[in-house]
């Protein structure tokens, strides 16, 4: 085989990765323990090389170009397959280590991902995580992100989806609110209450409650005078204040069904659910730490 890079070359490309994972030479400097001058003219001599520009520098900040989002995306993964060889030959490869960049919706990050952090920081302390909390979807070619949990899998062969959960749907609402208002018993009650709003971010339409009516799904259009968008959570908070009902899962209301703040209606229509899937991109070799991450997840989850 024919040598492509030599050590500098090497070191080029590792540092370009730290500044571009660092969005400044300074920082990527302190890192690394080498001066700003040194990862800059490690920059130039990588884009002398390519015959592209990587960066856009300014005075206050740098940037990615489209070809350096490119150049970072493939030897970053690059980069991470020859630390993870490393340490399966060094006999190193049962600890998992690196950075971590996980996209996460706004409910299963609160509710389920971030509590468990901890205990797999305790477990695994070489693994540093980035959370990243959005309802919007990534997009793994043009992102750095390892991994991300969304509501259904994509029809993308692309992408790996594993099973986190099927994740109950309830509507609940205050007390004090059906004392006013009065408690639903049917689907065509829900005509007569405030109905709490979400709207889907990608298509800003109002999200439909799902229920079970005779052994199937179906989808019910309700109204109401407030919506959120964005932030599933802020629909709870609302029906905590007494705003009306509201349907979310199961487990972001839980503590509050046991303590009676909130409560349940339409449980004879209740037993809908929602998936949730763990999505990260195929790779002839995935990193350790993505796969230790990726069974912590289901391990804890998808029981």
């Amino acid at each position: 085989m024919k040598r492509q890079f030599d050590d500098l070359q090497l070191g080029s490309i590792e540092l370009f990765c730290l500044a571009a994972e660092l969005s400044s030479f300074t920082a990527a400097a302190v890192a690394a323990g080498v001066t700003p001058a040194a990862v800059s003219r490690s920059v130039s001599r990588l884009e002398e090389r390519l015959g592209v520009r990587l960066f856009v520098r300014t005075t206050r900040q740098i940037r990615l170009t489209d070809e350096g989002r490119t150049y970072f995306d493939e030897t970053r993964q690059a980069l991470a397959q020859l630390v993870d060889a490393e340490r399966q030959i060094s006999g190193q490869h049962a600890t998992p280590a690196g950075r971590l960049r996980i996209s996460l919706p706004t409910p299963y990050a609160h509710y389920r991902v971030l509590p468990v952090l901890p205990e797999f920081r305790e477990r695994y302390p070489e693994v540093d995580v980035d959370v990243h909390i959005s309802n919007r979807n990534v997009d793994f070619a043009d992102d750095t992100y390892d991994l991300s949990v969304r509501g259904r899998a994509p029809d993308d062969s692309t992408l790996i989806a594993r099973k986190l959960e099927d994740a109950e749907m309830v509507v609940v609402a205050t007390p004090a609110y059906l004392k006013r208002h009065g408690t639903p018993k049917t689907l065509d009650d829900l005509l007569a209450h405030e109905c709490i709003q979400f709207e889907r971010p990608s298509s800003g339409r109002r999200i439909p409650w799902t229920f079970r009516q005779d052994g199937e799904d179906i989808d019910v259009v309700t109204t109401g005078a407030i919506a959120t968008s964005e932030d599933a959570l802020g629909g709870a908070t609302l029906a905590r204040a007494g705003a009306g009902l509201f349907q979310t899962y199961r487990f972001v209301v839980e503590q509050d069904l046991r303590e009676g703040t909130l409560v349940q209606v339409l449980q004879d229509y209740g037993g809908s659910t929602r998936p949730f899937v763990l999505l990260y991109p195929h790779a002839r070799h995935v990193s350790r730490r993505v796969r230790t991450f990726v069974d912590f997840l289901v391990d804890k989850f998808s029981a």
